[in-house]
Formats: structure tokens, sequence, C-alpha cells
């Protein structure tokens, strides 16, 4: 049975996914045209900085359920074959979700997970970014609410339909999933295109003492510069 696609995405208190909450959760079902969304009550105060991105507050989220509640809700609402779909998944939303299942005492669904994010640099190499914000622009999908969970993920949804074409689901995630090329030339940045190799040494040090290395997408560039030797 084909894979069903459920696009989804998190609101948080932060960006740590081992002490930060999530606040607000959306997901939209495009085969049922089914909707999602909730509040959700974190039992902490919300930074003024975190608000100050998505504008939810503490009052918002006062009579919301706690995540355990939302839980019940979400998974019941993913039941079934399912690939969840979010942009930047692997290095934030999966971790938040899968925190806040452990604090709450429950198990994971076994979901099968998709990162458009990663589709996008991949197969769009061409392009300077890779933000939802940026490749809605680029797409020509209508401006929303940015940073509220249910209008990224209409915006993901339509965005991802027109990146992947005509491809299925099942085959944009054994793509993904299939080991790609060790990485020869750098990614991003003023040396874009460059092969590793002749990236000079002090762009790299920049890069290390900026942290760009400690970005959980990044961890392959610095291993292979570790390998080049320059680094």
């Amino acid at each position: 049975m084909p894979l069903r696609a459920i696009y989804y995405d998190t609101e948080t208190t932060g960006i740590k996914s081992d002490r930060d909450r999530i606040i607000e959760i959306a997901a939209y079902d495009p085969l049922h045209n089914r909707r999602y969304e909730s509040f959700i009550n974190p039992g902490t105060p919300i930074p003024p900085d975190a608000t100050a991105i998505h504008h939810i507050t503490d009052e918002m989220v006062a009579s919301a359920p706690s995540f355990k509640d939302v839980a019940v809700e979400f998974s019941a609402f993913c039941e079934g074959d399912v690939v969840l779909i979010a942009h930047n998944n692997d290095s934030f939303d999966y971790h938040f979700l899968n925190n806040e299942f452990k604090r709450a005492s429950l198990n994971l669904p076994p979901w099968k997970f998709l990162d458009s994010l990663k589709w996008a640099r991949r197969y769009r190499p061409d392009l300077p970014r890779h933000t939802l914000q940026f490749l809605r622009e680029i797409y020509n999908i209508p401006a929303n609410n940015a940073h509220r969970a249910m209008d990224d993920v209409i915006v993901l949804h339509n965005l991802f339909q027109q990146m992947i074409d005509d491809l299925s689901i099942d085959m944009i995630y054994e793509l993904l999933n299939k080991p790609s090329a060790p990485l020869q030339h750098m990614p991003f940045g003023k040396y874009q295109g460059t092969p590793l190799a002749k990236v000079p040494k002090d762009y790299v040090k920049w890069l290390a003492s900026s942290g760009a290395f400690d970005k959980p997408e990044n961890l392959e560039l610095k291993t292979r510069f570790a390998h080049l030797g320059l680094i």
C-alpha cells in the first residue's frame, strides 16, 4: 500500500529539543483533506524571543491541553501507513516530537519521516538558500502567516507538490534514504561549488569558530574537512 503523506509542523519555546517544549502542532492530510491543529500548554513560560518569532503567548496556551493529551489525538490523526513530512524535520521537528513522547511516557508510533529541507538541498543545489519562506517565493506560492504551524504546513504542502512534480511519496522516501555520494564540493557560502580540498584553511577555521559545524546538517562537511586535514 502506498505511503500516505501527512505534512506537519511544530512551534516551540526554543531550539533545544532536550530542554524546550512544543507549544503548537499542526498537520494536514491531503488525501482525506483533513487538518489537525492544537496549542499545547508546555508547563513553562514562553521566552519573549520565541514569542517574537511565532507570536504565541503564555495567555494563548494557558488553557491548552498537555502534550500527553494532544499526543493521543495526533496519533489517531496520523494512524496508518503514513510518512510525516516537515521542513527541517531531521534536525528539528522529529527530535521535539520524539522527546515530547518520551516525557509523556508514550512510545512514538512507528511513523516514517521525510525532511523536505533535505530534498530541497539535494535536488536544488542551484539555490543559495533553502528556507521554507525563500522556497515559497521561488515557487510563487502566496505569502502566509509565517511561523504559525498550520500556515507553514499548508505552504509546505503546496511547495513540496511542485518540487517533486509527479514523483510518488514512496519514491521520494526511497531516494532520500538512499546513501548519497560523498560530499566533494562546498555546499554553501562564498566558496559554494569549490572542491573541498581547495577551500582556504582560514575560511574553514572561520566556519568552525562561527559554530557552523555544530549544526547537524553540517556534520558530513565537518568530517570531510577533518579528513582533508583542514580542521
